[in-house]
């Protein structure tokens, strides 16, 4: 029996469906949700998020967020969420580099910590590029036609 989950961010549904598994970055590390889960309520860091539908693993790069697990559903809550598809690993690379010369060049606390929080969101990605790029996986915009978009 699969259950319900639903990943939305400011901007748009990412995806919901039915599935059989996921694997969140939970904030003390890897959660594992199988469907008739316990009652969760959760902060979710930078990291990657796989999902297991029909035998098939789909990952995407979350920024972190929240997740909540009630009944046979899970609502995901994330700053930002991209499909590995949707990844533009040149661009993440850039992005991860510049961060790295604001941490340098930083003037204040403040900025020190925009900037940290700005590398591990694109060393996320990059990784989550990098290990997918030639892994057999399956698009979630795939698995629900209109979402993604």
């Amino acid at each position: 029996m699969p259950m319900q989950l639903q990943i939305i961010t400011a901007e748009r549904e990412v995806f919901s469906g039915e599935v059989d598994a996921l694997v969140a970055p939970g904030i003390e590390g890897q959660l594992g949700i199988l469907p008739r889960h316990a009652p969760l309520m959760t902060i979710l860091q930078p990291g990657e998020l796989m999902v297991r539908s029909g035998g098939e693993e789909s990952f995407l790069a979350l920024s972190g967020g929240y997740m909540e697990v009630l009944g046979n559903q899970v609502i995901i809550l994330a700053d930002a969420a991209e499909d590995v598809d949707e990844i533009d690993e040149t661009r993440a690379q850039a992005a991860m580099e510049q961060a790295q010369q604001r941490i340098a060049n930083r003037e204040s606390d403040v900025e020190l910590e925009q900037a940290v929080a700005s590398l591990r969101r694109a060393q996320v990605r990059v990784t989550v590029a990098r290990r997918r790029r030639n892994a057999p996986h399956r698009s979630m915009a795939s698995r629900q036609p209109g979402l993604g978009s």
